[in-house]
């Protein structure tokens, strides 16, 4: 009898793998991680193959002793805008995958400034070379060979999800869904198709790219791994779009954050795309029961990365888990912001050039300042990015749902409820962008109502702060954002 689904979630820093029930509880987990790249100064590449290897590993381990006749489908997951390069012939990667952080094609992008807005009515999203299209207009520049196979439609272009289908189904399936197509920079988010003027602009093939589908859609079976051959693939979508829809926000109005890597704050609008006046994305939330939702995004370039810096790089404390000892070791950060626009800054600003900077230093200011800083600095640009989302909206959100490894941090999370002065329901699972894919396939495949499956408790923060406290310290944001930015 079925009853399970495979969940690949592939995220910037790890391959995880999940075996969850129709009813969207984990019964089994796998993580590993892969190797980042960093050639120079904001470049970052992962090896796709190691990636690849790592997804089967993980598939393998968590299907150990079930019997293939409970295995109802394969759903993925996968960081956006990371674009990989592979042969049609035997699906092997011709080059590293240029992750979303890269920001390479800076120069590429200045050159086609004077089509900004022609780029950006279709695709809902600023020209910038954190998206698909600019990485892999700068790899096919760059390397002549790459050009002509592409034109040929030999080698094939695509964010990790159409990777993932590829080899999973044997090269049987070349295919992405429409969250993902959205982030490319190339797909008309209207007409649901690549667009063919932004293919001709950005210089890519549009022979080497991946035929779009709904979330739903049937991607095809299992071939690469012989104990699930036949299992059909479905549930497919970027991780942020999976994590709204596991947390539910599949009406208009309805808002999520997602702290990982990066962070994506994501409001549904449901049916009809919203142009942003406020430095904000228009994407495609996802394609369910035959009908597209679109969303207002923000994307964070260093959420938790920025954590993860201060322990590697600045060596300010031990661990991740030691940064909130430290944070709370004072009341406040004693004026001290810290911008990391580590490798430029995302939205609402969309400035590639900026890097990071403390602001507000004096002679008083302490370790554990810059470290409380660091982890505010995550609160803050999602209060940003809301606030620009309110702007558009024209309404202020009831409620802001929170997902990923930064729910843990409790002195985060009454922050960023303080912040935005309404209440904030975190959620205490903190692999919803897996289960969100996992529950739409369960639909698909087992009969389920993905809409009426709750994934996990919540904790509930009530803003603790005057609303002028709350605006003096975004104004303080705000001024500290402005001396790195290069566009004052």
């Amino acid at each position: 009898m079925k009853k399970y689904i495979v969940a690949i979630d592939q995220s910037t820093s790890a391959s995880k793998v999940f075996l969850a029930d129709g009813n969207g509880t984990i019964v089994r987990r796998f993580s590993k991680p892969h190797r980042q790249y960093y050639p120079a100064p904001g470049l970052a590449e992962h090896d796709a193959e190691e990636i690849w290897q790592n997804v089967l590993e993980g598939m393998s381990e968590v299907t150990r002793d079930i019997d293939k006749e409970e295995i109802a489908a394969v759903s993925v997951c996968n960081q956006r805008e990371t674009t990989a390069f592979w042969s049609r012939k035997d699906g092997c990667a011709l080059r590293r995958a240029i992750v979303w952080q890269d920001v390479r094609a800076h120069e590429l992008c200045g050159e086609l400034a004077a089509s900004a807005e022609e780029v950006k009515r279709a695709s809902g999203i600023a020209l910038s070379p954190y998206y698909s299209a600019a990485k892999a207009a700068h790899a096919l520049r760059e390397d002549p060979s790459l050009l002509a196979r592409a034109k040929d439609g030999e080698a094939l272009i695509g964010t990790v999800d159409s990777f993932l289908i590829y080899k999973l189904t044997g090269g049987q399936t070349f295919a992405t869904d429409v969250s993902n197509a959205s982030r490319t920079q190339l797909f008309n988010i209207r007409r649901l198709s690549f667009d063919v003027d932004l293919c001709a602009l950005f210089g890519v093939p549009p022979k080497c790219l991946p035929h779009p589908l709904m979330s739903d859609a049937d991607f095809g079976t299992v071939a690469a791994l012989e104990k699930l051959k036949g299992v059909p693939v479905t549930g497919v979508m970027g991780d942020s779009h999976s994590s709204l829809f596991a947390q539910k926000c599949l009406y208009e109005g309805m808002t999520k954050t997602s702290y990982g890597t990066g962070s994506s704050v994501m409001m549904n609008t449901g049916t009809q795309a919203c142009e942003s006046k406020n430095g904000l994305s228009t994407s495609i939330a996802y394609g369910f029961r035959g009908q597209v939702k679109y969303v207002l995004e923000g994307n964070i370039t260093h959420s938790g990365d920025t954590l993860k810096w201060l322990v590697e790089q600045a060596q300010m404390a031990s661990s991740v888990a030691e940064v909130e000892q430290i944070a709370l070791s004072v009341k406040d950060s004693g004026g001290v912001y810290l911008v990391p626009a580590f490798s430029g800054m995302g939205a609402p600003d969309f400035d590639e050039t900026a890097r990071g900077a403390f602001i507000g230093l004096s002679r008083a200011s302490t370790r554990a300042h810059m470290v409380r800083a660091a982890l505010e600095s995550m609160a803050y640009q999602n209060a940003a990015v809301i606030n620009a989302m309110q702007a558009d909206a024209g309404a202020r959100i009831a409620v802001l749902h929170a997902d990923g490894g930064g729910c843990k941090n409790e002195t985060l999370m009454q922050l960023q409820a303080d912040l935005l002065g309404c209440p904030l329901e975190a959620a205490d699972e903190t692999e919803l962008s897996a289960l969100g894919c996992a529950l739409m396939a369960a639909e698909k495949t087992l009969g389920t109502d993905a809409e009426k499956q709750r994934v996990g408790k919540t904790r509930l923060y009530e803003p603790g702060i005057s609303e002028r406290e709350r605006l003096s310290r975004m104004d303080g944001w705000y001024a500290a954002v402005r001396r790195v930015l290069n566009k004052h």
